[in-house]
């Protein structure tokens, strides 16, 4: 997936990063010595991604030395035009890799993988169910499932919904052993049930994740399930807000900033709130130009900011102006104060006329 908001540079970092994130499970399956690597749904962004895209990503999936599981989500379901069933992945993927298409159990490791993959955008029902009813107790049974579950979905009513009860019972009766989750960019275990998973994003992809960036290890014997999480993603998204009373705040809000580590892989947006004099609001831009130089992104949120600028009379004396100007000057001051339809515009046009004020003196 992209993040158009990257400079161009960035946009290759990030995206090369995602690539190295696959090397770096293919490692550690290595080193974990694992019997198989599941990746429940997403692999792909969308069923219509570039040639390009398709060729690296299945070059990065040449360091497996294991098998490579992938459950079809929503995003790459495997439907007429999935990405699956294109010559661009048919022709190129590695001998390790094994797209799931159906619920047929997959014996590996000695434990059956049965997967309920997606062959929709919106199927209109949860795939997962009708795999669950058709199971009986038997071997150790991981079940690749992709989605939200109910618990968490905001929507009580999603047809879509992967149901906690059926997963519940399916463990609790052994028909499956652990259920490993895709969809959910956060790690979270489900219910708090150790036993119902999701790793997370591999990569952080957004604002509001909840520790992203990694994988799970899953150990499951007859002493029952052991997940361990291992990072392997290098990028962090950011998001603050930031009361700003005075030029002291700008100044901690500095600070703040260059202490934030490894700032090439880091996507900041600020929320920023408050009211700034035309001076001290010269002094924030001036300083977050200096500080976006560093980011992967540093951005201003729209909605999330209210950041008044006020001018009192002292302001806009120190700017020199004189008849008209001056007259206008207080105009758009007052309208910039106040919370009338045009405050925004008159706090972006004493901004403006503050900085050509300024460097015409």
């Amino acid at each position: 997936m992209t993040r158009r908001f990257l400079q161009p540079e960035h946009q290759a970092r990030y995206s090369e990063a995602r690539l190295d994130a696959v090397r770096a499970i293919a490692r550690l399956a290595r080193e974990e010595d694992a019997a198989f690597v599941l990746a429940c749904g997403d692999v792909f962004d969308s069923n219509h991604v570039d040639r390009q895209v398709i060729a690296r990503a299945l070059d990065a999936m040449r360091a497996f030395e294991v098998p490579l599981l992938i459950l079809p989500g929503n995003h790459d379901p495997l439907d007429a035009a999935s990405v699956y069933r294109s010559r661009a992945f048919t022709e190129r993927a590695p001998d390790a890799v094994t797209v799931i298409a159906d619920a047929m159990p997959v014996a590996i490791g000695g434990l059956e993988v049965v997967g309920a993959p997606w062959n929709a955008r919106r199927p209109g029902m949860d795939p997962s169910a009708e795999v669950i009813a058709a199971l009986e107790p038997g071997p150790r049974r991981v079940l690749a499932a992709h989605g939200v579950v109910d618990v968490l979905s905001p929507d009580a009513d999603d047809p879509e919904a992967i149901a906690m009860g059926g997963l519940t019972a399916a463990l609790d009766d052994g028909r499956v052993s652990y259920v490993a989750l895709g969809d959910r960019h956060s790690a979270t275990e489900v219910g708090g049930d150790p036993r119902v998973r999701y790793p997370g994003t591999p990569v952080a992809a957004d604002y509001g994740e909840v520790d992203p960036g990694n994988v799970l290890v899953v150990d499951i014997d007859a002493e029952g399930v052991r997940a361990t999480a291992h990072r392997v993603g290098e990028w962090t998204f950011v998001r603050r807000e930031v009361r700003l009373a005075g030029a002291g705040d700008v100044d901690a809000l500095d600070a703040d900033l260059a202490a934030l580590p490894d700032k090439a892989r880091t996507v900041v947006r600020l929320d920023l709130i408050g009211a700034l004099t035309p001076a001290e609001d010269a002094r924030l831009n001036a300083m977050l130009a200096d500080q976006a130089d560093l980011f992967a992104a540093l951005t201003r949120s729209e909605r999330g900011s209210d950041l008044a600028v006020v001018a009192h009379d002292d302001d806009l004396d120190a700017l020199g102006l004189s008849g008209y100007a001056q007259s206008a000057a207080e105009e758009i001051a007052a309208i910039a104060a106040g919370d009338g339809p045009d405050h925004e515009a008159a706090r972006d046009a004493l901004r403006l006329l503050y900085r050509l004020a300024r460097h015409d003196a």
